[in-house]
């Protein structure tokens, strides 16, 4: 270790993020502007729901999500109106945004060249990353295949036009909300990098392949195990350096560098004592900053009272402030790294980087990470279901959830305005924007950029030069979005849940033998039909309802994500449900209840019970239930065996009691 007072140099600070956007593109342009003066250092752009799966802010799935869970942006305007008054050739953003990611990065080109901007110069990251909305994230579009087209066609041509942009940002953090393991999530991160990188090989000079290879970046996640986390990025930077020298003949250092941006775990966030989570987040942080080899090059925290429901500009500064404090009080910056030649971490540095090789080379086995799509996902979903498994037997001490639950009221959560609520007009202000846009425009030119799209997406030609061709003449994300399903076509991922492999046994049998009960009184077996209603690829809480279900022994219906509620209603009619369960985490949770419920009226299914489970505040739950529905479900009903048992007493006319 170097001393301060005599070593080298202090280090330079990694960029200070908070991922942000909502509403509308005026109101978060002033939110942006807001946190920049107070310090940020880099722009991190959530994109709503419809504008990340392809769709105008007044298509019909897009009802009720516009605004929700990020800014929509729909056209040249839009993009203009975000950035206003913010300078993009100084700028750092960071895009969080995949199946639309040429699209997005499209009309970031067309909007920074309004401003004059030297494109040459742009400085950001769009995350472009299709494979994991497959597996964990689900704002997928097209199928794998065409879908790894796009993502390295953004790649060739920032090459040659954006020499500083890091075309894709390899996103291993939702794998892990998804339940990976750390070695999973070395694994299927890596494999998808290294899939990208096989295609991008065919399509950049090969003088020039080393250099696109170090433009490839990594958005991690980091848990509450920081000492494994920690231990994990080191991991992560030794394979990625073996990977650009052993598969690539990468010889340049500077080019195997594995850069990665993190955003700490908002899986672990309570609902339950929510001030706890302010601990949490600053130990997760440390995972990613202590260790200098392995040191984050930007870092996003999250708001104490996400679970909550959306921070308001006050909890997303005490984030700042903490990666402020983090950086400029304490001497973390002055030393060498902490932990070289430390025997405890580099044998946990072996043990991951050893399970991470086994687990690559058995995706190599199968064909690389496009091919092996179903075999990932379902080991997330088995993983996922042993980490609830050991919360709910209370081996995983969760503070607050499973131990030291007895808890004073927090000042921080009471009264009005503990949580910020968007503006209920913002959508209508957000459509009306849009028709107004549309009758502006120059149909003529809109209808040959679009041709002209569709044809660069048929023949094989790079999409990203038509693509701002379309974003100047004025077309919309759900135009290029439809565009895109013609030429390629829409795709389902598969669920995990079929291929599963359950071997849980503990706390299941009086489940199972209340099933057995009331499926003989029914005559037939208990039949629940799980949906996902609405844009909200969040699928983890509905495949885990849906997975303990069948392991109870129910007959289970389960399709994926991304259904509207007729679709859901003629399941329920289809199947003969007895109980059908939603999950919906966007916030879009009234408006898409409002129509289902009203729906099984007039399909005569009044009778069915319907459950519900998200993020949703207690004033909704109370609405909801007047509304019909039965029982309502929040991050804090961890114990899925006790719904299990709600779902039997639902349907049973003389309910069972659990042991």
């Amino acid at each position: 270790m170097t001393d301060s007072a005599t070593g080298p140099a202090k280090d330079k600070p990694w960029l200070f993020r908070t991922y942000a956007g909502h509403s509308t593109a005026k109101a978060s342009n002033e939110l942006y502007r807001m946190n920049l003066s107070k310090g940020q250092t880099g722009l991190s752009v959530a994109f709503d729901l419809p504008t990340q799966t392809g769709y105008d802010s007044d298509h019909d799935l897009a009802r009720g999500e516009v605004g929700k869970v990020g800014v929509p942006v729909c056209h040249l305007g839009d993009m203009r109106m975000l950035f206003d008054q913010i300078p993009l050739e100084q700028m750092n953003t960071s895009m969080t945004i995949n199946a639309t990611a040429p699209w997005l990065l499209a009309l970031y080109i067309a909007a920074a060249e309004e401003q004059g901007a030297d494109i040459s110069k742009l400085n950001g990251t769009v995350q472009n990353d299709l494979i994991k909305e497959y597996l964990s994230r689900g704002t997928y579009i097209c199928p794998p295949e065409p879908s790894l087209r796009m993502i390295t066609d953004v790649a060739a041509y920032t090459r040659e036009h954006l020499p500083k942009w890091n075309p894709m940002n390899v996103c291993s953090y939702h794998l892990q909300e998804a339940g990976a393991t750390p070695q999973q999530e070395l694994a299927f991160a890596l494999a998808t990098a290294c899939a990208v990188l096989d295609d991008l090989k065919t399509k950049v000079p090969a003088e020039h392949f080393p250099v696109m290879v170090g433009r490839i970046s990594f958005f991690v996640n980091a848990g509450i195990r920081f000492v494994t986390e920690m231990c994990k990025m080191r991991a992560f930077v030794e394979l990625w350096d073996e990977i650009c020298r052993t598969r690539y003949g990468v010889e340049d250092a500077k080019y195997r560098r594995f850069r990665y941006g993190v955003q700490v775990n908002s899986l672990g966030l309570t609902e339950q004592q929510p001030e706890n989570n302010v601990y949490r987040i600053l130990i997760e942080a440390l995972a990613v900053t202590l260790s200098k080899n392995a040191r984050a090059r930007a870092l996003q925290l999250p708001a104490w009272n996400e679970a909550l429901g959306l921070p308001r500009p006050w909890d997303q500064q005490w984030s700042l402030r903490m990666q402020q404090i983090l950086a400029f009080e304490t001497d973390l910056l002055e030393y060498d790294d902490l932990f070289d030649n430390n025997p405890a971490v580099d044998r946990k540095v072996a043990q991951l980087v050893a399970g991470a090789r086994e687990e690559l080379a058995r995706i190599d086995d199968m064909g690389g990470a496009v091919k092996a799509i179903e075999y990932m996902k379902s080991r997330l979903v088995d993983s996922n279901a042993e980490r609830i498994a050991g919360i709910e037997s209370g081996a995983t001490v969760v503070v607050g959830v499973n131990k030291f639950t007895t808890t004073e009221p927090s000042p921080l959560t009471t009264g009005e305005g503990a949580i910020m609520v968007c503006d209920p007009a913002a959508e209508a202000d957000q459509i009306a924007r849009l028709h107004a846009w549309r009758a502006a425009r120059d149909d003529g030119a809109v209808r040959q950029a679009l041709a002209d799209l569709r044809e660069a997406a048929r023949s094989g030609v790079n999409v990203m030069p038509a693509s701002i061709a379309a974003a100047k003449a004025g077309a919309t994300t759900g135009e290029w979005g439809e565009t895109m399903r013609a030429a390629f076509g829409q795709y389902r991922a598969p669920t995990g849940v079929s291929r599963a492999q359950s071997n849980r046994t503990e706390g299941l049998d009086p489940v199972r033998d209340a099933v057995d009960a009331v499926s003989s009184k029914l005559g037939r077996r208990l039949k629940f039909v799980v949906g996902k209603p609405g844009l909200d690829g969040h699928s983890n809480g509905a495949e885990q309802i849906a997975a303990r279900a069948r392991d109870c022994g129910m007959d289970i219906h389960y399709e994926g994500i991304r259904l509207t509620p007729a679709e859901i209603v003629t399941a329920a009619r289809d199947e003969d449900a007895h109980v059908v369960g939603l999950s919906i985490l966007s916030g879009s949770h009234m408006p898409l209840m409002e129509e289902l419920m009203h729906l099984m009226q007039a399909e005569g299914l009044a009778h069915v019970p319907v459950i519900v489970g998200g993020i949703i505040p207690e004033d909704d739950a109370a609405k909801l239930r007047a509304m019909g529905i039965a029982q309502v479900y929040t991050p804090k009903d961890f114990q899925l065996n006790r719904i299990m048992m709600d779902i039997i007493a639902l349907v049973d006319p003389a309910p069972i009691a659990a042991e």
